[in-house]
């Protein structure tokens, strides 16, 4: 089961950087699979990280418990670095992707890295609303192109400095297109989601003003404040979406209110958002969303409006539409904006991406070539004289001497580096570009210069910083489960039909319900019309399309079990049509049938039937793993971390 992968993801957190200081467990092993240690100190340093703040899990039982998971992890692990899948090219660019981005907080220049972490918070802890006025302009413009620019901002802020109205000035001026329908308007927006510049100007600006032009990579802009507040923070929310089409919107109006009627009729969230939710990505976890804070949903204002007012978890919305459909929101919870102190290596991290530390990356890369003694060698020149324009139709081949392949292209901590490995290199990475030949190869240099200083400052902090060699091993371990587990467990389940019925044959006394009745639910809030069409029903008239379409929602028929909804709780059960109310919503109940209890079929059953049988599958492969890695504990290792641990409680 997924849900069993327990460690990669509790304990790649935010926790882990701060472990610079911990004192060492004396390096013992703990266990061996397939003849490679694991040593107490790396166990005891996960369990106390997934359990950080939770002395009662420091007990015997429960350390034990983990550590018979953590030997199955393990022995997944080790089948997958025999199975070779550690050395695959698309293993290799997710754990070079993971790699760089754990690598960033500790290469980044400290100083600036926390004067603009510092920085960051500050503008967190504050929403500000603005609109703006852009004139755009190319990456690379002449200098013509970029005094023009500017004259003519510079004009239009002399007109709203004078009191024109912004929006006006935007509908008209601004070439940002969104301007022509929202009127420059940015709605509130907090730090590190607008460009870094445009960020800064507008923290600066106090309310009521309008900044000096600003340079993005859109262009210029000029930005007026309307207010400020305390940042809201963010909210966690699941939701059921209904996309809408050119024709649809009254079909699918209808099939919202219809699953709100059988919400508050009591019917599972988790079940309607898997049977009725459009969003792929997000229906079979009950439609749970990443928190997120005010502005970082733009497109869909309105979900996220709706997402702020909802004030109680549990709370679920009215209908409502946005450009992309029909929405119903449930409140998970709400999260504050975290101290400084909680959320500083997490924010870090994030800065060190932001383009905001982009601005330093000129001294950034001095810097690491000065502390990494960096020194162009003598067989530089010669390779750039031989660029042509073959390399830009990814065809070049060296042509020149063959003694300045031995040459020195360059040296770091006194290393050389081979001019022959770097031709090697462009080999590999030429490529069609419209950039000229002498251009090009230049990129190509300073992408070798990259990977280069990058692979010594890997090859540094692996043996300076024992938490970031602890988080690169948890991601590449990581990788390889989810990578194996997938093959052997996840995709089998799920995939495998015959194997499902089985399952289910062999285990049916596991899948049995109680009393249930099948019936379908019409809900109207009109209860003279609800009167009518049951005085309608016992007259023995059918149901027409045109009375179904008056009617607020008509659920589907299906089985109901008691305790399911408490619409179907309300009414006698028996074989008749029933009238019940609920909140003030009337509902005709049409039972067809009484199901005694009994075993489900494989349809009612099948998702805990799949689920029952991964945990099956996942149980036989690792007993197979078990005879095929033997396992080893170290009884003095086993005992030094119960006594480590137990300290904790």
């Amino acid at each position: 089961m997924r849900n069993l992968i327990f460690f990669v993801v509790l304990t790649v957190s935010i926790t882990s950087f701060g472990q610079k200081n911990a004192k060492p467990v004396q390096p013992l092993p703990l266990f061996t699979v397939n003849n490679k240690t694991v040593s107490a100190n790396e166990f005891i340093y996960l369990y106390s990280q997934k359990n950080h703040g939770k002395p009662e899990d420091f007990t015997e039982i429960k350390i034990n418990e983990y550590l018979d998971l953590f030997i199955n992890f393990k022995l997944k692990v080790a089948e997958a670095q025999e199975r070779g899948m550690d050395t695959t090219a698309s293993f290799r660019k997710e754990f070079d992707s993971y790699k760089d981005e754990l690598k960033k907080p500790y290469v980044a220049e400290s100083n600036e890295l926390n004067r603009l972490t510092k920085e960051t918070y500050a503008n967190l802890t504050e929403e500000i609303k603005a609109s703006h006025i852009l004139i755009t302009l190319t990456p690379n413009p002449t200098p013509a192109d970029t005094i023009a620019a500017l004259q003519k901002l510079t004009e239009i802020r002399t007109k709203a400095m004078g009191g024109e109205d912004f929006g006006k000035l935007a509908q008209e001026f601004s070439e940002d297109p969104s301007a022509k329908t929202n009127n420059g308007n940015l709605g509130y927006f907090t730090a590190m989601q607008m460009v870094y510049p445009f960020e800064a100007a507008a923290y600066k600006t106090k309310v009521g003003e309008i900044s000096f032009p600003v340079r993005t990579r859109f262009g210029y802009h000029i930005i007026k404040v309307f207010d400020r507040q305390p940042a809201r923070g963010e909210v966690e929310v699941s939701h059921i979406l209904l996309r809408t089409g050119s024709d649809n919107d009254t079909k699918v109006k209808n099939t919202i209110f219809e699953i709100y009627d059988q919400l508050k009729g009591g019917r599972n969230w988790e079940e309607l958002c898997t049977e009725y939710s459009e969003d792929n990505a997000t229906k079979t976890n009950g439609g749970k969303l990443r928190p997120f804070g005010v502005g970082a949903l733009a497109s869909v204002p309105e979900f996220e409006k709706v997402a702020f007012n909802l004030q109680q978890p549990g709370d679920i919305s009215d209908p409502f539409q946005s450009a992309i459909g029909w929405h119903l929101v449930r409140l998970e919870k709400k999260i504050p904006v975290p101290s400084y102190k909680e959320i500083e290596p997490s924010l870090k991290r994030r800065v060190s991406r932001d383009e905001r530390l982009q601005i330093s990356k000129t001294a950034l890369l001095a810097k690491r070539k000065r502390e990494l003694n960096f020194a162009v060698g003598e067989a530089l020149q010669k390779i750039q004289s031989l660029a042509d324009t073959s390399l830009i139709r990814g065809r070049w081949k060296y042509i020149g001497d063959e003694a300045v392949k031995n040459q020195t292209l360059f040296t770091i901590q006194s290393n050389p580096i081979l001019a022959k490995d770097f031709i090697n290199f462009v080999y590999q990475n030429q490529a069609n570009s419209a950039l000229s030949p002498e251009a090009f190869m230049n990129q190509l240099y300073d992408r070798y210069v990259d990977e280069c200083l990058s692979d010594k400052e890997e090859e540094i902090l692996v043996a300076q910083h024992p938490e970031f060699r602890s988080l690169l091993n948890e991601y590449y371990e990581g990788i390889l489960l989810f990578g194996i587990m997938e093959k052997e467990v996840w995709n089998k389940a799920s995939e495998d039909s015959t194997g499902q019925h089985l399952y289910y044959n062999q285990n049916k006394s596991k899948y049995t319900a109680g009393d249930r009745l099948e019936a379908r639910i019409f809900s109207t809030t009109d209860k003279g019309f609800l009167e009518e069409i049951q005085l309608k029903i016992s007259k023995g008239d059918t149901i027409t399309k045109a009375d179904l379409k008056k009617f607020k929602s008509v659920q589907n028929k299906r089985l109901f079990e008691k305790g399911e909804n408490k619409v179907i709780d309300k009414i006698s059960w028996s074989i008749e049509v029933h009238q019940t109310e609920d909140e003030g919503i009337y509902y005709l109940v049409e039972v067809s049938r009484l199901v005694p209890p009994g075993p489900k079929s494989f349809s009612e059953a099948r998702a805990q039937v799949i689920s029952d049988y991964q945990d099956y599958l996942e149980k036989n492969w690792i007993a197979n793993l078990k005879t095929k890695y033997p396992v080893k504990v170290n009884p003095k290792g086993k005992k030094i971390v119960l006594a480590e641990l137990k300290k904790k409680q």
